[in-house]
């Protein structure tokens, strides 16, 4: 018992990372991801049995570790990744949650899903076909999506006699054009999935690399993106008000902080309509605590009665962001009927759910190049564009840049619910990206 106390502290007080694997067809994600999980002993006996049986059944050898992730009969029928697969495992450094993406073009969405949360992306190439068309757009959405670290897995090495020339040639020119996207850090690592060459354990075969294996970096790579030294936000989610004999005159606003720390006595704005007051209290867990910090749930207290409903935005009253109705952002089409300007839509951020009309649609971009496609009225799913969004009511909206979790929103179909796009509020990519690669032409530039 002592045993496992000891285990549960120890895997408590470990990091969490979040990261996603893509790459085009074939190239071995998810075998990649099987052996991750065998190798590391992070599967249970009876899941390593049905694998086995289940590879024998299909004439198999040796265990098509690939089948851990691929649970949808279609794609173990096709053998391709259809699905967004999450699976949870932990060592004794750190603890992981991995979002297996599809590699093919028509589930772009389904990455941009996965990734989105994501601290770090796993790209792979196979090693024979080097960096293909989809590769460039795995790391365009990376990109996009501000992923902060990307690792470069040049699989298959045992399919060209290990050759150290093939890899350091797929690694140059990839991270040249992922640096140029303004990808902030990019580490290769050459392997092999399907033998094991440095995934979990080093390499007897290419004794030429000196890196990381996968999961020693997996485990190593600093988590940078901490929440507490954001801009601290806080989306009102409920206002509670008893009215009981022992709480007469009790009014709190409860939500999960999305960023930054919160204290009392601290001046803070509530948007979208500006009021100032001061946190006159933070009740966390039943108790009243004077700090508070992302991701915990609490109530704050404030010194004023001003109105505040779900969907406000609580922020330090010098640093709140910007309030508009007008939102450019780029999207990514995730539903199956088109958006299209003039498009009555929903929009939701944080809390808040507003009517607002797609305006415009000023370009599509075309990720195997980044070139940009100028006015092309619609997007359709797996698209990725730049939108103009009018609102009918202010939104506190952050740039994606500075907070992934105030700076993206889900547009909505009003009709039935559906989710239409996901979107990021202001600037495409870095900035060192649109210094590097250019328009397609002058019309299709991204400045409105």
């Amino acid at each position: 018992m002592t045993t496992q106390l000891q285990s549960a502290e120890q895997l408590s007080a470990t990091t969490l990372l979040r990261f996603a694997t893509a790459g085009s067809v074939d190239d071995g994600k998810s075998t990649l991801v099987g052996r991750l999980l065998h190798d590391s002993k992070s599967i249970l006996t009876d899941q390593l049995e049905a694998v086995e049986q289940a590879s024998l059944n299909r004439g198999q050898e040796a265990p098509d570790l690939a089948l851990l992730t691929d649970g949808l009969r279609a794609e173990r029928e096709q053998g391709i990744t259809i699905d967004v697969a999450y699976r949870y495992f932990a060592t004794t450094r750190r603890r992981f949650i991995l979002a297996d993406t599809p590699g093919h073009v028509q589930y772009t969405r389904n990455m941009v899903t996965g990734a989105s949360t994501a601290e770090l992306a796993v790209v792979l190439v196979d090693a024979r076909n080097g960096v293909v068309e989809q590769t460039r757009r795995h790391a365009a959405v990376a990109a996009l999506l501000r992923v902060p670290h990307v690792v470069l897995a040049v699989n298959k090495m045992d399919l060209v006699d290990y050759a150290e020339p093939v890899f350091a040639a797929i690694a140059e020119e990839f991270t040249a054009y992922a640096a140029s996207l303004g990808v902030p850090e990019i580490t290769a690592i050459p392997i092999s999935a399907l033998a094991g060459d440095n995934v979990v354990e080093p390499s007897a075969h290419m004794d030429w690399y000196g890196g990381p294996t996968v999961l020693e970096h997996l485990e190593t790579v600093p988590v940078s993106h901490d929440l507490t030294a954001c801009h601290a936000r806080f989306p009102v989610q409920y206002v509670i008000r008893p009215q009981s004999a022992e709480h007469p005159d009790y009014r709190g606003y409860a939500g999960q902080i999305a960023a930054g720390v919160f204290r009392v006595g601290e001046a803070v704005s509530v948007l979208p309509s500006g009021r100032t007051t001061t946190i006159t209290g933070i009740d966390a867990l039943g108790e009243s605590v004077d700090i508070a910090w992302a991701p915990q749930s609490v109530t704050l207290r404030l010194a004023d009665d001003i109105d505040i409903s779900r969907g406000d935005l609580i922020a330090p009253a010098d640093d709140s962001p910007a309030v508009t109705q007008d939102v450019e952002a780029t999207v990514c089409h995730v539903a199956d009927q088109p958006l299209s300007v003039g498009q009555r839509v929903l929009i939701k951020h944080t809390t808040r759910t507003v009517k607002a009309i797609v305006k415009d649609i000023p370009s599509r971009l075309t990720l195997d190049d980044l070139s940009q496609h100028p006015a092309p009225g619609q997007l359709v799913a797996n698209d990725i564009g730049r939108v103009v969004v009018r609102t009918a009511e202010p939104l506190a909206l952050d740039a994606y840049a500075d907070s992934r979790r105030t700076g993206s929103f889900l547009l909505i179909d009003p009709a039935d619910g559906t989710t239409l796009s996901a979107g990021m509020a202001g600037a495409s990519f870095a900035a060192v990206a649109e210094a590097a690669v250019p328009a397609a032409d002058d019309d299709a530039e991204w400045d409105f």
